[in-house]
């Protein structure tokens, strides 16, 4: 599929069929994770897929916005690992390199013709803890995936977009 296709028909999917993902897709998706650029290229992000019943109760308990999926891909970055800025203390790339990954699998599955939504409504300290994380590794985002439900549709506000001046400054 052309990419500006892709971008423009792309929207978060809410609702999935009552199946999992194919290994052959969830492998092609998961490498193209590994295509992602990061900071120094220091790889700090991390994959982890949900698809155990026990797995998927617990989300389901620590976020209301899995709806339905048979798999969830939870993006973690290990701060130990991310770049971190010499110029200004507090500053490194983790979120950054995670978001990447996220687009990366994302855009990869829609090309599959398997929808996904990214997801920050849960407790990140709560979801760390409860899924055992280790001690240095941060969640950024929840990732529910599959095959889109015969009548998923995107919400009304998926096809309004700001005007480009609205969002674009030349300096």
């Amino acid at each position: 599929m052309e990419l500006s296709r892709l971008l423009a028909e792309r929207y978060s999917v809410r609702k999935f069929q009552d199946r999992p993902l194919s290994r052959e897709d969830l492998s092609i998706i998961l490498k193209a994770v590994l295509t992602t650029p990061t900071g120094c290229n220091y790889q700090p992000q991390r994959v982890y897929v949900a698809e155990s019943p026990d797995a998927l109760e617990k989300l389901n308990r620590l976020s209301k916005c899995i709806f339905g999926a048979k798999t969830v891909l939870i993006f973690t970055y290990d701060s130990s690992e991310d770049w971190k800025n010499p110029l200004e203390e507090g500053i490194h790339s983790g979120v950054q390199d995670v978001s990447i990954a996220a687009c990366h699998a994302m855009l990869q599955a829609w090309e599959l013709g398997i929808g996904n939504c990214w997801v920050n409504y849960f407790a990140n300290s709560v979801l760390e803890r409860e899924l055992g994380l280790p001690e240095t590794e941060r969640a950024v985002l929840l990732m529910p995936i599959g095959y889109p439900a015969p009548d998923a549709a995107p919400l009304p506000l998926h096809s309004s977009s700001k005007p480009v001046g609205d969002v674009v400054r030349y300096i």
